[in-house]
């Protein structure tokens, strides 16, 4: 796309060859000497966005007038926004959020429409007729919100999974840019695959290996898993919204199992765990924002560790089965309104609206030594046979007058990339570092590894992954660390597990960098 504002002589160059042009708009600059002629794509208050015989042109309005039956109303205009993508986030997340966004800016927000596949909201101040801006929520899936960015439906499109390899192409293809770049999304907020039964279900935990044996109907019977002899109902979002696509992703395709025909499949996760409340042995799986009159049951290891889907667990992703929601932005200039709304989402205001929609928020919070007795007791019965008493000691004594932050860093199978969250906390955390957020303190990168290979082994590739953590962030602050910050690095090996090591994914909980603050 290119950019053009007030370069004079390029205009001048572009309006001698516009004149055969019969399209909607007219752009003139003030002085008359230049005119753009083309389709108007968008207009966000401030820039045109045209379609011309020379590609598509973005024209800052405060130098050019408009004529032609798509220009917009100036005195009047009311900025545009459409969202489009996982139902989860269009039907609880972004409306508390545009409620909270509105009580900071002094707006009222009004709810037009009835349709439920489209939520409309106006924003509108006390002493002007027509409304400041209207949001626009088509609820689908992360399929189709990505579809809708691509064929320019949508300005921003929602998220529970990263961008496909072909959905990036396409949509670079369409002129958005390379979606898959750190600063074209963002992680806005935090959920969790969790396993949900009825109350009345004596089960109180089950493996992520069994839940995929469930799936595919291997395992068709609670009393296999220690319950009742009664057949497994079982219940799954549908295979088309992003929790299905993650179900898919992190349950079933590390398994190499398919689902069974016999499931029951649900386009809402609200829907899926009614139904599960309402039968006693059935088995579903849903967001953790969701749950309701149903229990979560807990993801249980071969070596006795169980792993709950708590607000801290998630948010560290030490809850294995994490699910990040995305806003996905393409490479051109939003609206004002859209713009301010995309700052205010990853404020400290909207972090408590978050947590109050029942999502797991991103804000930093420190946790002692002290309060993380599980965590402990883990490294002390389940470290590798090869950790000695030697090295758990040098580990409490580094960590004793620390506390850990809120945010872990982990990878991708096979691979020395941040997963999609990591990469996310690695902006953020960049982000408090240049704000000043921890000035004065200590930040220690703390590596963990899995428990296979020698431990000596494991722990120089644990500080290897802090040292390339530490980097990433480094790399990531646009200015520099303030004098005042003191940033270290660490590597345990696979002294402190938080899952067991008899499963792929309990390995990469296992493998990750944690950050300790003084």
């Amino acid at each position: 796309m290119k950019y053009l504002h007030a370069t004079m002589t390029v205009l001048s160059l572009m309006a001698g060859a516009s004149g055969a042009l019969a399209q909607d708009i007219t752009l003139t600059s003030h002085d008359g000497k230049v005119e753009i002629t083309g389709n108007l794509l968008g207009f966000d208050g401030e820039f045109y966005r045209v379609d011309t015989q020379f590609g598509e042109l973005t024209v800052d309005g405060s130098g050019v007038t408009c004529d032609g039956p798509a220009c917009p109303n100036l005195i009047d205009f009311v900025a545009e926004v459409n969202f489009s993508g996982a139902s989860v986030m269009a039907e609880s997340l972004l409306p508390a959020l545009i409620e909270g966004f509105a009580q900071r800016e002094n707006l009222n927000v009004l709810s037009e429409g009835t349709d439920p596949a489209q939520l409309v909201f106006a924003l509108t101040q006390p002493d002007r007729t027509a409304p400041l801006a209207r949001f626009f929520l088509r609820v689908s899936d992360t399929d189709r919100g990505f579809a809708d960015l691509t064929a320019d439906q949508a300005d921003i499109a929602l998220a529970m999974r990263e961008i496909r390899p072909q959905e990036a192409a396409a949509a670079q293809e369409n002129g958005l840019g390379d979606l898959s770049r750190p600063r074209r999304s963002r992680v806005v907020a935090l959920g969790a695959l969790v396993p949900v039964v009825s109350l009345d279900n004596p089960i109180q935990q089950i493996s992520v290996s069994d839940l995929a044996r469930v799936i595919n109907g291997e395992v068709a019977n609670w009393a296999q898993l220690g319950g009742p002899d009664a057949p497994i109902a079982v219940h799954l979002p549908d295979v088309t919204t992003g929790v299905g696509q993650a179900v898919q992703d992190q349950v079933m395709q590390p398994a190499g199992v398919q689902a069974h025909e016999d499931v029951i499949r649900h386009t809402r996760s609200a829907e899926l765990a009614a139904a599960v409340a309402r039968d006693p042995f059935a088995l579903g799986i849903v967001s953790h924002a969701d749950p309701q009159n149903v229990r979560n049951l807990p993801l249980a290891g071969g070596c006795g560790h169980a792993l709950r889907a708590t607000r801290a667990a998630i948010k560290t992703e030490d809850y294995p089965l994490t699910l990040p929601m995305f806003l996905y932005l393409p490479q051109r200039r939003l609206p004002k309104i859209a713009r301010q709304f995309l700052a205010y989402v990853q404020s400290p205001e909207a972090q408590m609206v978050i947590r109050q929609a029942g999502f797991v928020d991103q804000s930093h919070e420190l946790v002692r030594l002290g309060l993380q007795g599980d965590r402990l007791a883990n490294a002390i019965t389940s470290g590798g046979s090869e950790v000695g008493l030697e090295e758990l000691q040098r580990m409490i004594e580094t960590l004793r007058p620390l506390s850990r932050l809120s945010v872990s860093f982990r990878f991708e199978p096979g691979s020395s990339r941040p997963d999609a969250q990591s990469r996310s906390n690695i902006l953020q955390m960049a982000q408090a570092l240049e704000s000043g957020q921890y000035d004065g303190r200590k930040l220690v990168f703390v590596g963990f590894s899995d428990g296979d290979g020698a431990a000596e082994t494991n722990a120089r590739i644990a500080l290897r992954r802090a040292q390339t953590v530490r980097n990433a962030i480094l790399a990531a602050i646009e200015t520099a660390v303030p004098e005042t910050v003191e940033i270290a690095v660490e590597g345990f090996g696979e002294a402190m597990p938080m899952a067991c090591d008899d499963t792929e994914w309990g390995r990469k909980a296992n493998r990750r960098v944690e950050v300790w603050v003084r």
